[in-house]
């Protein structure tokens, strides 16, 4: 058996078109299991929950989020994407709270799509770097664990479209 730990996720969900009640919207994805959900209604047509759960297999906790998040939003609600995956340096950078220059200096992965990162391909350069580097990887600890499971439901997701 695998041990707990935490996850920390976005989900971003593209909304059908038509009026928006924010708060009755804000109500049913707490009905629905999303009362631990930092929800975001700033991007017109999409609204982002951010996540932090503990399970012990992060795709199923990203999925059981996903259908809590599906039932409490309108009907043809459709998940876009799952974060983190492909990131900036900028992104990174606030995660371990040092500059991006800091993280520039380093010896990094490739990027992988104009200049975006797979953060399942940076932990392993990270990890191994000295003082605040090292110490923010085992801060964004939750961030990272989610990355391998984000990674796959997107890839899912793009081969469905």
């Amino acid at each position: 058996m695998s041990d707990v730990q935490e996850f920390e996720f976005d989900l971003m969900i593209a909304l059908p078109a038509g009026e928006r009640d924010e708060d009755a919207m804000l109500d049913a994805l707490f009905e629905a299991g999303c009362d631990d959900a930092i929800v975001g209604t700033g991007a017109a047509g999409i609204v982002a929950l951010g996540f932090i759960r503990e399970g012990s297999d992060a795709e199923a906790v990203i999925a059981e989020a996903v259908g809590q998040a599906l039932k409490g939003l309108p009907e043809g609600a459709t998940l876009r994407e799952v974060r983190p995956d492909l990131v900036s340096l900028a992104d990174v950078a606030a995660r371990l709270q040092v500059s991006r220059q800091a993280l520039q200096k380093r010896e990094m992965p490739p990027p992988s799509l104009g200049g975006l990162y797979r953060v399942t391909e940076m932990v392993r350069y990270l990890e191994g770097q000295p003082g605040k580097i090292r110490d923010g990887v085992s801060k964004a600890a939750p961030w990272f664990a989610a990355a391998p499971a984000a990674q796959k439901i997107n890839a899912q997701l793009g081969l469905s479209d």
